[in-house]
């Protein structure tokens, strides 16, 4: 009974499945075309208000854009009144395209000290260090290069028989 009726069923199925088929190419939206096609957002967002440079008139091809000075933000004033004093940046002020560069929170730009004067330290730091790397080898003994030999190979001092025993005389050498 359950059998004849789900034979009954399946030409219904497949049936509604034709009608609502869809195109074998992914559809993005299912609105018409005149609502999002090309000639609408043409319409919408006119391309004429963008500015047509040359590449001589905008050399850095930013669409004109007028760049504040590069100047890294930690070495503004940090007791000025600024708007943002995080960032030292007042409202309304253009932001550099390299922002991220040139932000607060970039890499700190360590300015303290010349690069001269810092070889000069990372040399006296080697010298330093070899030098009581040396003393401690001049003053700190050898380690004895051949093993010790032991007299009957410290077998009842290491456990007895079966343990492992330390090098007696007439071993092989190592």
């Amino acid at each position: 009974m359950l059998s004849s009726r789900i034979v009954r069923a399946a030409p219904l199925r497949t049936a509604a499945l034709a009608v609502r088929r869809l195109p074998l190419i992914q559809t993005r939206t299912f609105l018409p075309e005149s609502m999002v096609g090309r000639a609408k957002l043409d319409e919408k967002y006119p391309d004429s208000d963008y500015p047509k440079l040359t590449a001589a008139e905008d050399p850095e091809m930013n669409g004109g854009y007028i760049n504040p000075p590069r100047v890294k933000r930690q070495f503004r004033d940090p007791h000025a009144d600024w708007w943002d004093k995080q960032e030292r940046r007042n409202l309304g002020e253009p932001v550099h395209e390299d922002n991220d560069i040139l932000g607060i929170f970039s890499t700190y730009e360590y300015t303290w000290i010349s690069p001269g004067k810092g070889l000069a330290q990372l040399g006296a730091f080697i010298v330093v260090f070899f030098g009581v790397v040396f003393s401690v080898k001049q003053v700190y003994p050898d380690r004895v290069s051949y093993p010790r030999e032991f007299e009957g190979g410290l077998v009842r001092e290491l456990g007895g028989e079966g343990a492992i025993r330390a090098r007696m005389e007439g071993d092989e050498d190592p």
